[in-house]
């Protein structure tokens, strides 16, 4: 990669960002609605003594989950446009490398997370009172790592669309799995021994981990900077394979 073109390209894919209201409106608006719905769902239920709130406990995973899952639509959709008008066909014949693109990707939409993430993390916290042992920023870094992951998948997922149709038809795939099975409906270790695998395998999972310890713990743990690593580790693989399956076009 090349600092400067990836700086540049950074930069690009930003401006094109700043100019597109209804993505910005999705990014940083629908996860405190989203947050809010949640509120008012868990608001009234009881919570057992020593346990945390079930508000708590499950925004506190939500706040790392939808800018995995919002990263991953519009990534996917936005360079398969990329594609289908053409640009990445003139952008090819430039210094530019794939990797560089890709890579620009992550940059940009990890700084657009950060602004998601921090706009989310506020309402949780000053809105509705979220609750975690552990220091807020890891919990927006978390969030940023996971936004990023999700940016990687939807890119390399993009590589196998055609149109933007079926870049969405890869959420059940990708996506959707990884929600049932990252242990926020059955705990990871009460699971069949197949299921939890499988579980294992998954990033997602180690992100949702990585959450739980900062809501237990005052501290950072190993643990948590451990499911860091893996989660960081495995937005760039998904970035490199994404450049090692990249089209120009969709035909």
């Amino acid at each position: 990669m090349n600092p400067t073109i990836l700086a540049v390209t950074t930069g690009r894919i930003l401006r094109q960002l700043r100019h597109d209201r209804r993505t910005i409106a999705l990014l940083v608006a629908v996860p405190a609605l989203l947050l809010t719905l949640i509120y008012f769902m868990y608001v009234d239920q009881p919570t057992r003594p020593g346990q945390p709130a079930v508000f708590d406990r499950v925004a506190l995973i939500m706040l790392g989950l939808f800018p995995f899952v919002i990263m991953f639509l519009v990534t996917s959709i936005a360079m398969l446009r990329e594609r289908t008008t053409g640009t990445l066909e003139r952008l090819m014949t430039t210094p530019l490398g794939k990797l560089d693109l890709l890579f620009g990707y992550g940059l940009a939409f990890g700084l657009a997370a950060a602004v998601q993430a921090s706009v989310a993390a506020a309402v949780a916290y000053w809105v509705f009172d979220l609750e975690t042992a552990g220091s807020t920023a890891l919990v927006i870094l978390i969030a940023v790592v996971d936004a990023v992951l999700g940016v990687a998948l939807g890119l390399l997922a993009s590589a196998f669309a055609r149109t933007e149709f079926q870049a969405v038809q890869f959420m059940p795939v990708v996506v959707i799995p990884q929600l049932l099975l990252c242990g926020l409906f059955v705990a990871r270790d009460q699971m069949a021994g197949w299921l939890q695998a499988v579980s294992d395998a998954m990033p997602l999972s180690y992100a949702v981990e990585a959450l739980q310890e900062v809501g237990a713990h005052a501290d950072p743990t190993a643990t948590m900077w451990r499911d860091l690593a893996v989660v960081a580790g495995a937005a760039v693989l998904a970035l490199v394979l994404a450049a090692a399956t990249l089209r120009r076009r969709t035909g």
